[in-house]
């Protein structure tokens, strides 16, 4: 008799209970891009650091321009470019070419720009010609006002909180050398049956392409972890061990995986070698300890099971390739948050009800990247598991309650199809107690793109 299925809820709390933050490192900003900050950063200088001109034309003194907008005329007596130069003082009937990201010369107040004067533009490379010009009080200054952007001592980002390119540029903006973040980890991805090539092997009969390998390594490498893959291993227990020993080992810089996951060989069958190996890991290597093999109630992607290798914690998915890819974004992904220091990890995925009997969108939390979109076609349920949908996003048609130009979800194709899998825009969550989707239901959607 089939055990009871456990909840893909519970499956992640268990998947979160095997791993723990990294520890923390130094690293320089440009090193440290996608890696979690420790601690709180804040501005050490200013942004800009000086009164600057935010367009090319004159730095002029207001006090010189009719406040009614009629035009002036100003003796021209100097150039300012962006970078070290020397500031001319700006003094009464007077102005100062400048351009954009000069600092604004002592006794100026304001920058009129040079489309909007007598000199109609600037030529680049050739020298003022003009000893005068003829322009008018603007709406704006066009000053950017130093500390206008960053305050020196303003809080820029909190721990927890991921470098992405824009605060990497907020950061070296405003002094910002050096980071604590938490160490990158480390997944070793490891993809398992006799019947894989690997990518441009020929193939022999009874033989595919390896596909999850890559796949699971691509994905690893999106949720931001470093990554080192294995594989693809036949179906052999003693070859499993030796390479789960390699993912493990600790070499010379003191590498070794920090969280292994395999790929197949995790169901029922005769020659499943990774539930072989849980089952009597052997005595050559350090073995698999708190081993815990469940089948959980989704679709695709029943057959699960967790455990540690040589202290590593250790994530088997199955080996069907969407139930290896949802399996990964459900239970991997979130593994790799926790190991990153990602604070928003934990209740990533408990899906809200959604049926034909209701349209309401529920307030439960999926993940940050889920969102309710409305069904533009119906589908089946699978009663009993969370059924993983690949959908893409289509307009919905105009219907009552739709406001113009909203975007609904429609099946990419089967859900069990890597085709499917490969056009899709996101990941329908259909939860166990629903029959059927409606169209005009609302679903949660992971969305992959």
């Amino acid at each position: 008799m089939e055990p009871q299925a456990r909840s893909v809820t519970e499956h992640v709390e268990r998947v979160l209970a095997l791993v723990a933050p990294m520890p923390a490192e130094a690293r320089s900003l440009e090193d440290a891009f996608g890696s979690v900050l420790t601690e709180d950063l804040y501005a050490s200088v200013s942004v800009p650091p000086f009164d600057g001109a935010a367009m090319d034309g004159y730095a002029v003194r207001l006090a010189d321009l009719p406040p009614d907008g009629s035009p002036a005329t100003l003796e021209v007596t100097g150039d300012v470019a962006a970078g070290p130069s020397g500031l001319t003082e700006v003094g009464t009937g007077q102005a100062v070419r400048i351009m954009t990201g000069a600092p604004l010369p002592p006794g100026a107040d304001a920058v009129i720009p040079v489309e909007r004067t007598s000199t109609g533009r600037f030529v680049a490379g050739a020298p003022r010609a003009e000893d005068s010009v003829t322009l008018a009080r603007q709406s704006r200054p066009h000053v950017r006002c130093a500390g206008e952007d960053v305050r020196q001592g303003e809080l820029l980002a909190r721990a927890g909180t991921e470098l992405t390119a824009a605060l990497v540029g907020a950061l070296a903006a405003s002094g910002t050398v050096r980071v604590a973040v938490r160490r990158r980890p480390l997944v070793a991805v490891v993809s398992t049956g006799s019947e894989l090539v690997p990518i441009g092997g020929a193939l022999g009969p009874g033989q595919i392409t390896d596909s999850n390998g890559p796949m699971l390594a691509a994905a690893a490498r999106a949720a931001g972890a470093d990554v080192v893959r294995l594989g693809p291993v036949t179906d052999d227990p003693a070859a499993l061990r030796r390479v789960l020993d390699q993912a493990v080992r600790t070499d010379a810089d003191g590498a070794g995986a920090d969280l292994v996951v395999t790929a197949g060989g995790v169901s029922a069958g005769a020659a499943d070698v990774v539930r072989e190996v849980l089952a009597a890991p052997g005595s050559n290597g350090p073995g698999a300890t708190d081993v815990d093999v469940a089948t959980v109630a989704m679709s695709p992607g029943k057959p699960q099971a967790l455990a540690h290798w040589g202290g590593v914690p250790w994530l088997a998915l199955p080996g069907n390739p969407v139930g290896a890819y949802a399996s990964f974004e459900l239970f991997a992904r979130p593994a790799i948050d926790r190991l990153r220091g990602v604070e928003a990890a934990s209740g990533r995925h408990h899906p809200p009800g959604v049926g034909c009997s209701e349209s309401t969108v529920s307030t439960q939390s999926n993940t940050p990247r889920a969102v309710p979109l409305a069904a533009a076609a119906g589908w089946s349920g699978s009663p009993g598991r969370l059924l993983v949908v690949p959908v893409r996003l289509v307009p919905l048609p105009d219907a009552a309650g739709t406001a113009p130009g909203s975007t609904g979800v429609v099946p990419a194709g089967s859900h069990h199809s890597l085709a499917a899998l490969a056009t899709a825009d996101g990941l329908a969550l259909v939860p166990p107690d629903v029959e059927k989707v409606c169209p005009g239901d609302i679903v949660q959607v992971l969305m992959l793109r």
